[in-house]
């Protein structure tokens, strides 16, 4: 007993306890490893196939075919009007049914603005792809354009979205920087669309120019109110004024304000015209707004810093284009997701 005393035996009971612990820790591990890996990799499916239909035809979830854009007849028979849900200076948005699938079925809100209503409708048919709200139909004669529905809204509701219990799974930055690429890439999108080179002028306030897109049950982003898309042309000397008032505040470019100081009273004939480089300028504002306070933001910040810092240059040719912002996104997503995922996967 004297040489043996301190030691302790493992009865047969006890083995198969502790080879059944050992067995629970393993698979725990192996467990958290693929939720983890699938918490680094977007929840988000991809609707890329989604929108590739000819031009003048649309496609939305469960349709296998494309369809050809809905016309006046079938707008005024297949529609059915349900709840106003949104009013701007130029539409108003009703919630409609057709064939029992909820879209969007904008009207003119008065004549005034009828311009500024087809101008819209001619960019949202040129415009067509991933970064934009898909058209399912319009009728000038009504006046009438329809498009796919987002139950979410606009981006002005997105916190208030992200602090519901069902989406406090993507409320974490890696969703939110996504939100960000998203939005320079619809920039980008416009700065080379097909058209040339579009500027965003519905822009002027932060509330204004989230109110300009919109929220996909994806969590992804689409440009959806294009009224207000001037064209710019540097080889030809055509640039912009958005609107004719006087601008104030910092979130509009130094370029969009008055240069020619309080003593003289604003005149839209003597203010300067500009170029795309005011939306850089609005890039920050809105990334800050989209990134939230969550845990790891500052870190995101930090990385980005000096991007900003770019994009808030006085002189507009000292700004990065679009896509530089977005290759700089991109990489910043791609090389702070790399590090998280590879340092949890060494907790494991």
């Amino acid at each position: 007993v004297g040489q043996h005393g301190n030691k302790k035996t493992v009865t047969h009971g006890e083995v198969p306890r502790v080879v059944g612990l050992l067995l629970a820790m393993a698979l725990m591990n192996v467990f958290l490893y693929f939720c983890l890996s699938q918490f680094f990799v977007s929840p988000r499916q991809s609707t890329e196939g989604l929108r590739l239909c000819p031009y003048g035809h649309f496609r939305m979830e469960q349709m296998r075919n494309c369809s050809p854009w809905l016309s006046c007849d079938e707008l005024r028979t297949e529609v059915r009007q349900l709840k106003r849900v949104g009013e701007g200076a130029v539409k108003r948005v009703f919630l409609s049914e057709w064939k029992e699938r909820k879209v969007a079925l904008s009207r003119l809100t008065s004549l005034e603005m009828e311009d500024d209503f087809i101008h819209g409708l001619r960019m949202l048919k040129a415009l067509q792809s991933k970064h934009v709200v898909t058209l399912l139909g319009y009728c000038e004669e009504d006046k009438t354009i329809l498009t796919e529905y987002h139950p979410l809204g606009s981006l002005i509701h997105l916190e208030e979205t992200l602090n519901l219990s069902k989406y406090q799974r993507v409320n974490t930055w890696q969703h939110r920087l996504r939100l960000a690429v998203d939005y320079v890439a619809i920039i980008n999108y416009l700065h080379r669309s097909p058209l040339g080179t579009l500027v965003m002028c519905d822009s002027n306030d932060l509330p204004k120019t989230l109110s300009q897109y919109l929220l996909t049950s994806n969590f992804s982003i689409v440009a959806n109110d294009l009224d207000a898309l001037p064209l710019v042309n540097h080889s030809a000397g055509i640039f912009v004024k958005c609107g004719h008032r006087e601008l104030h505040g910092d979130f509009v470019a130094p370029e969009q304000l008055w240069p020619h100081g309080e003593h003289m009273p604003f005149h839209d004939d003597l203010m300067p015209s500009y170029d795309e480089k005011i939306d850089i300028w609005k890039v920050p504002d809105v990334f800050s707004f989209l990134l939230g306070h969550v845990e790891g933001s500052d870190m995101v910040r930090f990385h980005l810093f000096d991007i900003h810092k770019a994009c808030k240059s006085q002189a507009p040719k000292d700004r990065p284009t679009a896509q530089e912002v977005l290759d700089t996104y991109q990489k910043v997503l791609q090389s702070l997701g790399d590090a998280v995922s590879s340092q949890t996967r060494e907790m494991l």
